[in-house]
C-alpha cells in the first residue's frame, strides 16, 4: 500500500507514531508549521524512548564513565578500552526485548546482528558474544515456544557469521510472561589508532549507503519497542527485521577492508530506526547538515515511499561519510563482497536534515534539534521501595542434602547445556572457557599470554526488593565473576530494563537502581562505557521483573594463571574467604526461601562495597601467584551451590564441615562478596597468612575427593545424582516432559 506524503496529521495519527500531545505541540514549535507525513515519522523514531533515552537521559548522566584506560564513553556505537600494546576491545550491551517476543527467532537473531555491527563499525573484528535471556513461567504456554525461538535465532546469526557465544544467562519467572528480555552483548578488538566515530566531518561530501538493500521489514520498530504491549500484539509482526547473518559476514569484510583505505571520515551502523537515525546522527554529531536523495537508496520492493525507506530498519546496513578521492577504492571493495554501494546525499553546512524523493522535498528539519535535542524528562518517581525484613527467627527448615537436590534440579539453577551447546562457543579458536563457568575467557590473537574475560549478571528478584542494592548486586557480581578468572576487571555496559516509566514507583525502580550501580562503579573502578536502556516492558500493565543487566570485561595478563570453577584435584583444601563467622547469613530473596519453601519476601542482600573490593583484589592476587587451584564465586545458591558446581564440573567430590550456627543460612545464605577456593595442603598456612595480612577472612571448610558431596550433617549426594538432577531440567522441559510450576 503506498501511503501519501500528504497524509493528513491528525491526533490518532500522532498518538500512533508514539509522541504525546505537549510533544507535537514542541515539533510544531520548533519547525513553524504542520510537519508532512515523512517528518512526523522522522520525530517519532528520533523522539521515542529507544533511540532519545528522554527519561532516563537526567540519570544516566550520573553514571561514572571515564578511567585511565576508558578510550571512548558513551555516546558511540560502542564503548572502547585499552588492554595494553596498542590493542583496545570495544564492547556494547543492547536490547531486543519487544522484537523477541513477537517473533522470537527473527527479534534474537537481529539482536544479535545489531550488536555485532555496533562493534565493528567502531573498526573492530568481533571476538566474543554473550546474551542474557529471560522468559516467563515454565508452565505458561508460550514459554517453551518462546524460549525455543530465541536460542535457535542467537545460534542461528552468531554461529553462521563466526562469533563464539562464551556466556550468558537464562532465567524464568512469571513476570516476564508477556514482555521477554534478549539482552545481546559483543566485544571485537581493534588497534588503539584505528577506531572509527560516528562525527560527521566536511563540507559537501559524500554520504554512502553501504551493505544489504532496503525493504519494508522493521518500518516501526524503534516506536514499537517504546511502548508497552497489549492484546493487539499480533498486529506488531510487521515491525520485527528479518535477518542474513551471512550478509552480515561480507559486511564485517568489506567495511574492515574499507577502513584500512583511509577512505572513512564517519560511518554509523543503520540500526533502530535505520537511516532516520543513523544520518541525523552522524550530522548533529558533527554540526553539519545532511542531505539524502531516497531515489539513490538500494531497494529490495516496489514503490517504497519515503516515508517507508527513512523507517525501514531492514538489516545489515552502514551509512558513510567518504573522502571523495577514495570512491572508485571503497566501490570497488563492496562489490567483490557483492554488497551494495550507493551515494546517497551529502554533507551541507546549514544544520538542516533535508529528504528528497523523486524530485520533491519530503523532510526538512532542524538536525541539531532532532539529534540532541529531544524531549528530556524528569519523571516523578516515589521514594524507595525496601522490602520488610525477615522476622526474628524466621529460618524455615529443610532437609539440607533434599535441598541442594530441588535447587541443582530447578529451573533457574539447572544446567543450562540445553542453551549453550547450540551456540558455536569454539569458533576461531581463542576460547579458553566455555560457558557454565563464572565467565568466559577468550584469548588475545597475536599475543602468547594475554586473554579477556566477559561476565554478565543482574538477580532482578533483589532489584524489585531494593532498587539500590539490587543495583549495586548486579555490578558486583560481574565484577566478582571476572576476577574469580584471575582477570582485572575494566569496565562495563548497561542495559537497563524496566516497565513503564510514567508509573512513578517503576521510575523509582530506574532511578535508585542507577544510583546503586553508580555507587559501585566508582567503589570498584569499573566505569560503564557503553549501554542502552530498555522501558516500557510490561503487557496490560504488568511490568518485569526490574532487570538492569550488567556486561562486563577484565583482562589477564597471563592466561596460563587463569582459574577455573573445577576442582582439580583430590585431597585439596576447601577455603571459604570474605565470610561471616557463620558462613552465612542472609536469607532474604534466595533461592532457597523461593525454591524450596515458595516464598519470595526479605530484603536484598547488602553489597558492602569495600569489603567486596578488599577481598576481590586478595583472590585475584592469589590466583596471580599461583596459590589456588580452583575459585568460584558464591551467589544464588549460597555456600551449597557454589560448592556442588564446583564438584559437578570436575566430578570429585567434597566433605565439608558443619557450620557452628544453623545449617541452612550457612550453607544457602546469599551474602555477597564470598568466594570459595581450593588449595593444594601445603600451600594452606601460606594462604591463610596473607589473610591475615590482608584484613579478609578465611575458613577451612572442608576437602576434595570421593564421589559423594557432604555438606555438614546432611546425607552424601553422589556427584551422578547432583548431575543428573543438574542436567535433566531444561532437556526435559523443552521435550515437554517437565511440567514443573512457574519459577
Amino acid at each position: 500500500m503506498t501511503i501519501s506524503n500528504t497524509r493528513p496529521i491528525t491526533p490518532d495519527l500522532i498518538a500512533s507514531h508514539g509522541l504525546k500531545p505537549d510533544e507535537y505541540q514542541r515539533i510544531l514549535g520548533l519547525i513553524g508549521r504542520e510537519p508532512t507525513f515523512t517528518e512526523l515519522g522522522i520525530f517519532s523514531a528520533m523522539w521515542n524512548e529507544h533511540c532519545s533515552y528522554k527519561s532516563s537521559k537526567k540519570w544516566l548522566k550520573t553514571l561514572p564513565t571515564t578511567g585511565p584506560r576508558v578510550i571512548q564513553g558513551p555516546g558511540e556505537n560502542a564503548g572502547v578500552v585499552d588492554i595494553d600494546d596498542g590493542d583496545v576491545v570495544v564492547f556494547k550491551m543492547e536490547s531486543h526485548n519487544h522484537p523477541s517476543y513477537i517473533e522470537p527467532y527473527q527479534g534474537a537473531a537481529t539482536g544479535v546482528g545489531g550488536i555485532l555491527r555496533d562493534v565493528f563499525t567502531m573498526g573492530a573484528r568481533p571476538i566474543a558474544a554473550m546474551n542474557a535471556l529471560r522468559f516467563g513461567a515454565p508452565d505458561h504456554p508460550k514459554t517453551r515456544h518462546l524460549v525455543s525461538g530465541v536460542v535457535a535465532g542467537v545460534g542461528g546469526y552468531g554461529n553462521s557469521f563466526g562469533v563464539p557465544t562464551v556466556g550468558g544467562e537464562v532465567e524464568f519467572d512469571a513476570r516476564y510472561n508477556g514482555n521477554i528480555l534478549v539482552n545481546a552483548f559483543a566485544a571485537g578488538l581493534a588497534k588503539s589508532d584505528g577506531i572509527f566515530l560516528s562525527e560527521a566531518k566536511g563540507v559537501g561530501l559524500p554520504v554512502v549507503y553501504l551493505g544489504a538493500k532496503t525493504g519494508r521489514d522493521g518500518v516501526g520498530g524503534a516506536t514499537m519497542a517504546s511502548a508497552e504491549f497489549d492484546e493487539s500484539i499480533e498486529e506488531k509482526r510487521p515491525t520485527v527485521q528479518v535477518g542474513d547473518p551471512f550478509t552480515e559476514k561480507c559486511l564485517l569484510e568489506a567495511c574492515l577492508e574499507l577502513m584500512k583505505t583511509g577512505a572513512v571520515i564517519a560511518i554509523q551502523d543503520m540500526g533502530a530506526a535505520g537511516l532516520t537515525c543513523s544520518a541525523v546522527e552522524m550530522g548533529a554529531k558533527g554540526g553539519l547538515g545532511i542531505e539524502l536523495l531516497l531515489d539513490q537508496v538500494p531497494v529490495r520492493e516496489e514503490r517504497m515511499t519515503a516515508y517507508e525507506m527513512m523507517l525501514s530498519e531492514s538489516q545489515e546496513r552502514m551509512l558513510m561519510v567518504l573522502e571523495p578521492s577514495k570512491e572508485d577504492v571503497a566501490k570497488a571493495i563492496f562489490v567483490k563482497w557483492g554488497l551494495d554501494f550507493a551515494i546517497v546525499g551529502k554533507t551541507t553546512d546549514d544544520l538542516r536534515f533535508r529528504v528528497i524523493h523523486q524530485g520533491e522535498e519530503v523532510a526538512n528539519l532542524p538536525i541539531k534539534e532532532l539529534g540532541d535535542e529531544a524531549p528530556e524528562y524528569d519523571r516523578p518517581w516515589t521514594p524507595a521501595r525496601v522490602a520488610a525484613p525477615l522476622a526474628d527467627g524466621d529460618v524455615p527448615q529443610a532437609d539440607v542434602a533434599d535441598a541442594v537436590l530441588a535447587l541443582v534440579g530447578s529451573a533457574n539453577n539447572s544446567s543450562r547445556r540445553w542453551v549453550y551447546e547450540q551456540y558455536d562457543t569454539l569458533i576461531q579458536g581463542n576460547s579458553l572457557q566455555l560457558p557454565g563457568g563464572d565467565a568466559g575467557v577468550v584469548r588475545v590473537e597475536g599475543h602468547d599470554t594475554k586473554a579477556l574475560a566477559f561476565s554478565s549478571d543482574v538477580t532482578p528478584r533483589y532489584v524489585e526488593a531494593d532498587a539500590f542494592e539490587g543495583g549495586k548486586q548486579a555490578v558486583a557480581e560481574c565484577w566478582r565473576n571476572i576476577t574469580a578468572t584471575g582477570a582485572l576487571p575494566l569496565a562495563a555496559t548497561d542495559n537497563l530494563n524496566f516497565g513503564n516509566p510514567e508509573r512513578p514507583e517503576i521510575m523509582s525502580q530506574l532511578v535508585h537502581a542507577i544510583k546503586g550501580i553508580g555507587e559501585a562503579c566508582r567503589a570498584l573502578d569499573f566505569p560503564i562505557v557503553s549501554g542502552n536502556v530498555s522501558l516500557y516492558n510490561e503487557t496490560n500493565g504488568q511490568g518485569i521483573l526490574p532487570t538492569p543487566t550488567i556486561g562486563g570485561v577484565g583482562l589477564l595478563s597471563d592466561w596460563s594463571k587463569m582459574a577455573r570453577i573445577r576442582f582439580a584435584a583430590e585431597g585439596e583444601t576447601i577455603l571459604l574467604v570474605g565470610a561471616p563467622d557463620t558462613w552465612g547469613t542472609h536469607l532474604g530473596q534466595s533461592v532457597y526461601l523461593r525454591d524450596v519453601h515458595g516464598r519470595s519476601d526479605g530484603p536484598a542482600p547488602h553489597v558492602d562495597l569495600a569489603h567486596e573490593r578488599k577481598v576481590g583484589d586478595f583472590v585475584r592476587g592469589l590466583i596471580q601467584d599461583g596459590a589456588l587451584t580452583a575459585v568460584h564465586d558464591c551467589s544464588s545458591g549460597g555456600l551449597a551451590l557454589a560448592v556442588v558446581e564446583m564438584a559437578m564440573a570436575a566430578e570429585i567430590g567434597a566433605t565439608v564441615s558443619a557450620p557452628s550456627g544453623d545449617a541452612i543460612p550457612a550453607f544457602f545464605g546469599e551474602d555477597q562478596g564470598r568466594y570459595v577456593v581450593t588449595v593444594s595442603k601445603a600451600k594452606v598456612s601460606a594462604v591463610a597468612a596473607a589473610a591475615v595480612t590482608a584484613g579478609v577472612s578465611l575458613v577451612e571448610i572442608g576437602l576434595t575427593g570421593g564421589g559423594t558431596v557432604t555438606l555438614g550433617a546432611a546425607r552424601p549426594l553422589p556427584i551422578q545424582q547432583l548431575r543428573l538432577a543438574h542436567e535433566s531440567w531444561f532437556p526435559d522441559f523443552m521435550d515437554g516432559e517437565n511440567k514443573v510450576a512457574a519459577a
